[in-house]
């Protein structure tokens, strides 16, 4: 056998989410039925992803793996004088559906999980204010939202939220899951007609950047106070108030991992930290 990474761009619009689902569109059956028809593979190939976006999430920069058998891999070329990862990553974009692309095949390096090796995610959620014009366009990719934001105040409540935490505010708890999170970066900015939210932690628990988002905005139109988000935060408890925005704005736009040779530590690290108490730490929504 031998492992591959996959680096992918969707658009989530038509998806139940990343995650197999019997009987309905997923992001994670389109790409294991083509590589299975592309490697006449007997069996299913079973993909593992960096995050596990939700329904109607896009990613630009996700990534993934699969273990294949190794003479299914060098027989991609077929008659063609291509390498194998870039046969296979040509003859996938001849079979996969438009709304989802992939970028790269490489094989992978030892020790790499393409969900447990990576050491931080970046999301970006986008809204239009009454500042910008709205894009039918691009409804399926920005939140309209019909009153002017304070973006500076939305970036000072969001800076308050950076750094390790219990996320429960922010987070729709299950079962034998921890909501501790390190958030590592968040922010918001205008870019010409658009505000753009950033978003980079380790991981994410079920709902929490849409919830971000969702206080931001509170903050953003005068409904909240700079210092309510951090406050709800401190309580520790799910909050009724926080709403949680839509999904078409949210995109998956980067994955980080750490240099080859520290990659197996990485995922030994990660994995018995989050199997412990996390049974899936990186689904983000």
């Amino acid at each position: 056998m031998v492992r591959l990474r996959l680096d992918l761009a969707y658009d989530g619009g038509a998806f139940v989410g990343w995650a197999r689902q019997p009987g309905l569109r997923s992001v994670q059956g389109e790409l294991e039925k083509a590589l299975g028809t592309v490697l006449r593979l007997g069996e299913p190939a079973s993909l593992t992803v960096a995050g596990r976006t939700d329904s109607g999430v896009h990613a630009r920069g996700q990534v993934a793996h699969v273990d294949v058998p190794v003479v299914a891999y060098e027989a991609s070329p077929g008659r063609s004088d291509r390498p194998p990862a870039e046969a296979l990553a040509r003859r996938l974009s001849g079979v996969l559906p438009a709304d989802v692309v992939v970028h790269r095949v490489s094989v992978a390096p030892a020790g790499f999980d393409a969900r447990f090796s990576a050491i931080w995610r970046r999301y970006s959620y986008t809204v239009v204010d009454t500042e910008g014009r709205r894009d039918p366009l691009l409804r399926g990719s920005q939140l309209w939202h019909p009153r002017r934001l304070d973006v500076e105040a939305m970036d000072a409540a969001a800076q308050q939220l950076v750094g390790e935490h219990d996320f429960l505010a922010y987070c729709k708890p299950r079962e034998g899951a921890t909501t501790i999170r390190e958030l590592l970066a968040f922010g918001w900015r205008r870019v010409g007609g658009v505000v753009v939210a950033e978003v980079r932690a380790d991981a994410f628990c079920h709902s929490m950047v849409r919830s971000l988002v969702g206080a931001s905005l509170a903050v953003g139109e005068g409904r909240w106070q700079v210092a309510r988000p951090r406050e709800l935060l401190e309580r520790a408890q799910r909050d009724s108030t926080v709403t949680v925005v839509p999904p078409g704005g949210l995109v998956l736009e980067e994955v980080a991992y750490p240099p080859d040779d520290a990659l197996a530590d990485r995922a030994s690290v990660a994995r018995s930290l989050r199997t412990a108490v996390v049974p899936d730490p990186h689904r983000s929504r």
